[in-house]
């Protein structure tokens, strides 16, 4: 699941995101248009509404996508700043949060980190 993170992260957001709007055409003036009325005939049932569903769940979703994405991209963003360094006392004060940072992202940059190590010549 750790090598997909970043894929993964996104369809969560965009999982909320459709649902969010789907409850948003079913509760606004949005919903007399075509594409909206033929969905809503379908997600309101007579003996289910599943908008109701949708207003709740989605923006949820959504929140927990975009903490997602962004945590991702913001270790991603901090860890790539790291490896194109050429300053060994810049790398060796990051370390600890390099390796905080490992957690989110891939087996990858794990190997990348070791190199790195390695080519600075820092020991464990």
């Amino acid at each position: 699941m750790r090598v997909h993170r970043a894929a993964i992260s996104v369809v969560v957001l965009a999982v909320g995101a459709l649902l969010t709007v789907l409850a948003i055409g079913f509760f606004t003036p949005l919903s007399n248009l075509p594409t909206f009325s033929s969905i809503n005939s379908a997600t309101n049932q007579p003996n289910a509404n599943y908008n109701l569903v949708f207003v709740i769940v989605g923006p949820i979703i959504a929140i927990v996508g975009m903490y997602l994405v962004g945590a991702y991209y913001y270790a991603r963003r901090k860890f790539e700043h790291l490896m194109v360094t050429k300053s060994k006392a810049e790398f060796l004060r990051n370390i600890p949060e390099l390796e905080e940072i490992l957690w989110e992202l891939t087996p990858i940059d794990e190997v990348r980190y070791e190199t790195k190590r390695a080519e600075l010549r820092v020991r464990r």
